[in-house]
């Protein structure tokens, strides 16, 4: 799995949420992450959010989409907020 993003947003998304997309791609490695489809941010292309613990033991939401050979293009990446939070610790 090869991860793809736009440098600028990269650079703002650290600026305004404090976690890099570096830390982000981590997320994909946690086996008990979730994840579900994201229909109500963008009309143009599918995007999907994942759930989960970084590398870096904090619990993220990353917003991405999936292009052809298995590249994930991460759009946002997040801190967890208190509901997604419970949703998580609910499903281990």
């Amino acid at each position: 799995m090869r991860f793809l993003s736009d440098p600028n947003k990269a650079r703002l998304n650290l600026l305004k949420h404090r976690v890099s997309f570096d830390e982000a791609a981590t997320v994909f490695d946690d086996i008990l992450a979730c994840y579900w489809a994201d229909i109500d941010h963008s009309d143009s292309e599918p995007r999907y959010q994942i759930l989960g613990l970084s590398q870096r033991g904090r619990l993220l939401v990353v917003i991405y989409s999936c292009e052809v050979n298995d590249v994930i293009r991460i759009i946002s990446a997040r801190l967890a907020l208190g509901l997604e939070k419970r949703r998580y610790w609910r499903s281990i």
